[in-house]
């Protein structure tokens, strides 16, 4: 069986328990403690030496890390990615804009006053990535607005990846509320067949 190593809080993680359950794969979690100082467990490290999770364990020992590459590898032959060679690298410009602008910021900023409690000692970093998260806020909600999924029209991993940090904004300071596209997709998100919550609850 799979092996995830895993923070129940995380994002990140999030999104491979969420195309998991899309897809009904079983696996078995290791939960790590991202807030920890204790070493990461060496086989979570010989597959990331920087010891982040997600890390997925595969029965012949095989490893993968990384989120979005793990969630492109499950999406592969499923409804999940577009076999439109054009959406598919429409896909690939959405994960990797979730990586670099909306995850870098909006998931930071939640991990810094949520979790660590640092708003104060943090305050400029938190002021600088706000600024850049809410533009990509901003860039979701134009394209929403004219389409109910990111790609091709259809559910895909690029709403998955932003589906797990966008759903829980407010935790980083992000208001949701003037931002009717992006409600109106959580919902359609959350509506989706295998849908499960970032406690592993069904909706």
């Amino acid at each position: 069986m799979l092996k995830l190593f895993n923070a129940t809080p995380s994002g990140n993680c999030y999104k491979v328990r969420l195309i998991l359950a899309h897809l009904g794969v079983p696996y078995d979690t290791v939960e790590i403690d991202v807030t920890s100082s204790e070493p990461r467990p060496p086989e979570l490290l010989a597959h990331n030496p920087l010891g982040k999770v997600p890390v997925l364990i595969f029965d012949d020992g095989r490893g993968m890390a990384e989120s979005n590459s793990i969630l492109w590898h499950f999406g592969r032959g499923t409804p999940y990615l577009p076999d439109d060679e054009d959406d598919r690298t429409e896909v690939l410009r959405w994960l990797f804009f979730e990586q670099n602008i909306h995850e870098s910021t909006i998931a930071v900023n939640r991990f810094l006053i949520s979790y660590l409690d640092r708003a104060d000692h943090f305050a400029d970093v938190i002021a600088f990535n706000h600024r850049r998260g809410v533009g990509a806020l901003d860039t979701m909600e134009r394209h929403l607005s004219e389409h109910e999924f990111f790609v091709g029209g259809c559910y895909s991993i690029a709403d998955i990846a932003f589906y797990a940090y966008t759903h829980v904004a407010d935790e980083g300071g992000f208001e949701l509320g003037s931002r009717p596209a992006i409600q109106c997709w959580l919902d359609r998100v959350r509506a989706q067949p295998g849908h499960v919550t970032m406690s592993g609850d069904a909706p």
